[in-house]
């Protein structure tokens, strides 16, 4: 029988278990003859070369780079802030970010620092001054740090907080920049700046000293996180099963997005500690692959629309829609194994099974469920800083090559340009 039984994939770090009942090994050797037209494996090569794989920016994608060079990392610059007593009685770490320089740091101190820790981490993220004013409420001045990170130093709602920051503080000593961009930044009198290069990518700067909130707190392990997307790394160029993994990934997307109309993925965590990763998974693939089609692909599709979130939470809210409802939706679930008999990953394999098989008995004929929705599970041996750095460079590269498949640039992002171009013009008619 022509099935996928024989791309299950097994290390020390995951398993990787595919429920995807129409896709066979003919569709995937399809899938690989294309491959090898678009010469898929010389972009592969390209990008961990530093070669220019932001086409459309002329730039290259340098965030492989800074998982190899782990030495690097803290910045010489943070390593002087922190010398210089910076979080000397500091309590309070306030990040003033959006998007990469939010969910990045977010899921690093979600996932990677032990609850028993010495510093208060807070985000402000958006442009309604009612969010500053109600998280800073209980903070006392003089025990409050700012991280402001922000890649261009120009983003609206960044810089708006900034200011509010700066009149609710009075102390900028008590403030640190992080970006790209340290002309822009200077303008506003930082004592401390600590830049990354143009090269990485807000989506991609997790990697950079965008980390640094994390970094603060001396739980997080900086490079046992680097040392696992550093593996990853070395796996996508030297280990062919691994490549088999991510193709079985990228194929399947494309193909149940442009075959079969699954427009949407659902990705549900079983681990409360990596209860963020699907808003991070949410903007790495909706960013990286959300683009106008290729004129010249074979696949007019190009992103599938992510959502999702907490899975033991979500079996209590859209579930419902999952599992009896007529929309054509495709999964991953991420799970641990650290605990096998906990409810949480009794859940996680349940809910795998009849998501994609549906159920046969113990229900009524009104309580059966569809049983229509190619999953993919994702079973980590543990969560720690190797196996998340594992992970998401996994997510990055199955990412990269549907890119490739779809013959779009992964590393622009004009549509959020033009949202932030005619905010501008609508502010500027309002003067």
């Amino acid at each position: 029988m022509d099935t996928l039984n024989n791309y299950f994939f097994e290390n020390d770090i995951l398993r990787y278990e595919p429920y995807l009942k129409e896709f066979n090994n003919s569709i995937f050797n399809e899938f690989n003859t294309k491959f090898e037209e678009l010469n898929v494996n010389s972009k592969i090569e390209e990008l961990f070369a530093g070669k220019n794989v932001n086409y459309t920016e002329d730039r290259a994608a340098w965030h492989p780079k800074y998982r190899a060079n782990k030495p690097n990392w803290p910045s010489e610059n943070l390593s002087k802030c922190l010398n210089n007593g910076l979080l000397d009685g500091v309590l309070n770490i306030v990040v003033l970010g959006i998007g990469g320089s939010f969910e990045g740091p977010k899921l690093l101190i979600e996932s990677l620092i032990r609850s028993k820790t010495d510093l208060n981490h807070l985000f402000i993220t958006g442009s309604d001054p009612h969010e500053f004013t109600e998280k800073t409420s209980n903070l006392k001045k003089s025990e409050t740090l700012f991280i402001i990170s922000s890649k261009s130093f120009t983003t609206d709602e960044t810089i708006e907080t900034l200011k509010d920051a700066i009149k609710w503080s009075g102390d900028m000593n008590k403030f640190i920049a992080i970006t790209a961009n340290d002309s822009e930044a200077s303008k506003y009198n930082f004592k401390h700046i600590i830049k990354f290069d143009n090269e990485i990518g807000g989506r991609y700067s997790i990697w950079s000293d965008i980390a640094v909130p994390a970094f603060l707190d001396a739980t997080f392990e900086p490079d046992n996180f680097l040392m696992g997307g550093n593996k990853a790394d070395l796996d996508l160029q030297s280990n062919k099963k691994y490549l088999e993994f991510i193709k079985i990934l990228s194929y399947s997307d494309i193909w149940l997005n442009n075959s079969k109309n699954k427009t949407a993925r659902v990705v549900l965590s079983y681990s409360w500690k990596l209860r963020s990763f699907p808003d991070y998974i949410q903007q790495l693939e909706m960013e990286s692959l959300g683009k106008q089609p290729n004129k010249n692909s074979a696949f007019q599709k190009t992103g599938q629309i992510i959502f999702g979130g907490y899975g033991p939470t979500a079996q209590h809210s859209y579930f419902q829609l999952l599992h009896q409802g007529t929309q054509d939706i495709c999964a991953d679930i991420i799970a641990s194994k650290e605990n096998l008999k906990s409810l949480a990953y009794a859940q996680a394999v349940t809910q795998a099974k009849i998501l994609s098989d549906g159920t046969d008995d113990l229900l009524k004929a009104e309580e059966k469920i569809n049983g229509n929705i190619p999953l993919n599970l994702f079973l980590l041996n543990k969560v720690d800083a190797y196996t998340l750095g594992y992970l998401i460079a996994s997510w990055e590269h199955r990412t990269y090559i549907t890119a490739a498949m779809l013959e779009i640039n992964p590393f622009d992002q004009f549509g959020v340009s033009a949202g932030k171009i005619y905010t501008k013009k609508y502010l500027s008619n309002k003067d």
